[in-house]
């Protein structure tokens, strides 16, 4: 870790060669993964038919806090903006542990895509994924390696062979998802089973709430980060990264929703005689269109399982070497972190997230075991959006803003709250596990600032708002009633979270301040106004 404390001058420039439909295609490839081939099932899992309430709660609060980066990447378009913005509204330290998240939540999902080609293929690849412990076996592993690998080297060879890859590879993952709607609707729809099998609400409002987070619906929602992270090689960032992001948000949350309904619609009356927590199949819809005698519909999506993870595992190779990138840039790493191959992409950076995915291939070997912790650690950045934009307005408000949020004054709040929930309904032990790498973390950062003789208290001071929330909330966790101790019943446990987020936030922005790093904002803003004249 290189001295904090200094300014930190920008490193060298990648290249800005990614169109509006570039941008959308990365958002959409993001958001179109994994998740739609196992989020509604382990929903339905959860919350049952209720499951489509998890969709819109999730969604408007995703919604929400994505809004407030579309005016902030469209401002400072920044390869890893998500770690740069709280450096200029809060210094070093709230960055540094937004950052160390951020690095969690993106190091996981290219191993979590190549899970999920697994346990799909398992269906016809025998030995690669093990049903009955639900993890990969040890060749399932090897070959989990290899996928994670040509992620990263298809992100080493340039921005724009990424570009002519991710695009047309996207048309295809939206077709399936639409192809599988239409099919159920038209063959296996079963209007019953939203009310027969226990009732619409079988689990309660705990399972609706549980469903965001462990079902996967976090998950597949915040799929748009990558583009956010590719705003440093937009063409016209101003203008293309809130129109990506809206026209990406819109279609995808509305395909979501529809394939929930025709899951829930879909499963045979036959499975569901033990209760919805009883479903178990390893490749969700593809098993369901061979119970509806759809082999033409289950061929498509044994092909579309290998493609949708496939597509989003590199989306996200593209983004983590800009995450890791953008936490040299404020000093986090060594400066060699920045480096840039004669392809224009972080070299070395792409070689760091590759071996960090295939770390997170240990400790998490199944889909359904990983999907949690990554949920759970990047909700937690996105929480960060409302407070830096609205810090921002107050000390940079002469930045040129080409998209600029309505009604931030009270849908930040909202949104920090929404997202407060959402950490809380994660539950134990996920935020537990979350706790301790996030407190490993802080102990590096404070060995290093200790050490450094021109620290700043003043990036300490302002990094104490988020040091109690996330300790009150891993606390809240362990004594609420989704996973924890239930010491503190429902509802009172989320009625806190929710009283307590408010001065949270307002303190949060409070702590804001003009930083040493602000000057840097200054530049980046200047070019990308040059950029879109």
């Amino acid at each position: 870790m290189s001295a904090p404390a200094q300014m930190i001058r920008p490193g060298p420039s990648l290249r800005r060669e990614l169109t509006l439909l570039d941008l959308t295609m990365t958002a959409v490839g993001g958001l179109v993964g994994s998740g739609w081939l196992f989020a509604a099932m382990t929903a339905g899992t959860i919350a049952g038919p209720a499951a489509i309430l998890s969709w819109v709660i999730g969604g408007i609060g995703v919604i929400v806090l994505g809004l407030t980066f579309a005016e902030l990447a469209g401002m400072l378009p920044e390869a890893g903006g998500i770690i740069r913005y709280p450096r200029y509204t809060h210094g070093l330290l709230v960055s540094y542990l937004i950052g160390w998240a951020a690095i969690i939540s993106w190091a996981g999902v290219a191993p979590i895509e190549a899970e999920a080609v697994l346990q799909y293929s398992s269906s016809y690849i025998h030995g690669l994924y093990n049903t009955t412990s639900g993890s990969l076996t040890n060749t399932g592993f090897g070959v989990a390696v290899v996928l994670v690998a040509f992620f990263f080297m298809v992100n080493y060879l340039g921005v724009k062979i990424y570009a002519k890859i991710n695009t047309p590879l996207t048309f295809i993952k939206f077709a399936a998802p639409l192809l599988t709607i239409i099919a159920f609707l038209i063959v296996g729809f079963h209007p019953t089973n939203f009310h027969r099998y226990g009732g619409f609400m079988p689990y309660g409002w705990g399972g609706v709430f549980s469903a965001i987070s462990l079902g996967g619906i976090i998950f597949a929602f915040t799929g748009f980060r990558p583009m956010m992270d590719l705003a440093g090689e937009a063409k016209n960032p101003q203008h293309d990264i809130p129109r990506a992001f809206i026209l990406a948000m819109v279609a995808v949350g509305i395909l979501y929703m529809l394939l929930q309904v025709v899951f829930i619609g879909a499963v045979p009356g036959s499975a569901l005689a033990k209760g919805w927590d009883a479903l178990n199949y390893a490749s969700p819809y593809a098993n369901l269109a061979v119970a509806l005698n759809l082999s033409w519909v289950a061929i498509i999506l044994y092909g579309d399982a290998i493609i949708s993870p496939f597509g989003t595992g590199l989306v996200y190779a593209a983004g983590t070497p800009r995450g890791i990138m953008a936490f040299s840039r404020n000093g986090y790493f060594p400066r060699p972190f920045q480096a840039l191959s004669r392809q224009g992409t972080p070299s070395f950076a792409i070689l760091i997230a590759f071996i960090a995915g295939i770390a997170f291939l240990l400790p998490f070997p199944s889909w359904q075991k990983l999907v949690g912790v990554l949920s759970s650690a990047t909700i937690l950045t996105y929480m960060m959006g409302p407070v830096s934009a609205t810090v921002l307005r107050k000390i940079a408000g002469n930045m040129r803003r080409r998209y600029k949020m309505g009604g931030l004054p009270w849908l930040g709040p909202l949104g920090f709250v929404v997202g407060s929930l959402i950490f809380f309904w994660t539950g134990w032990p996920t935020n537990g596990e979350l706790g301790l790498m996030t407190l490993v973390g802080l102990i590096i950062y404070a060995i290093y600032f200790l050490r450094d003789p021109n620290r700043q208290w003043a990036d300490v001071k302002s990094a104490a708002w988020l040091i109690v929330y996330m300790a009150f909330m891993i606390l809240w966790t362990k004594i609420g009633t989704f996973g924890g101790s239930k010491l503190i019943p429902a509802p009172w446990d989320e009625l806190t979270v929710v009283a307590v987020s408010i001065p949270f936030y307002y303190w949060a922005v409070a702590s804001g301040r003009t930083t040493e790093s602000l000057a840097e904002a200054h530049v980046v803003a200047k070019e990308a106004d040059e950029l879109s004249l």
